[in-house]
């Protein structure tokens, strides 16, 4: 996937998890980039590139719980 495509997927996923969580931005920016759910969607081998936002988030709320 190109960079400038994951980056905006990123962003949403961050703005869908501070908005989900009610929390600020910096906050679900730390919490994403700290994630396993992070880790995985920066391998490309992964799959989860290709998977829709919802279920991105979906996975990342999981895994805090």
């Amino acid at each position: 996937m190109q960079n400038g495509v994951l980056w905006r997927k990123e962003a949403r996923l961050v703005k869908k998890l501070a908005e989900t969580k009610n929390i600020d931005c910096a906050s679900a920016l730390s919490i994403f980039f700290s994630s396993k759910t992070h880790k995985l969607l920066m391998q490309p081998e992964s799959g989860m590139q290709l998977m829709s936002d919802g279920y991105i988030l979906e996975d990342l709320i999981a895994e805090l719980k």
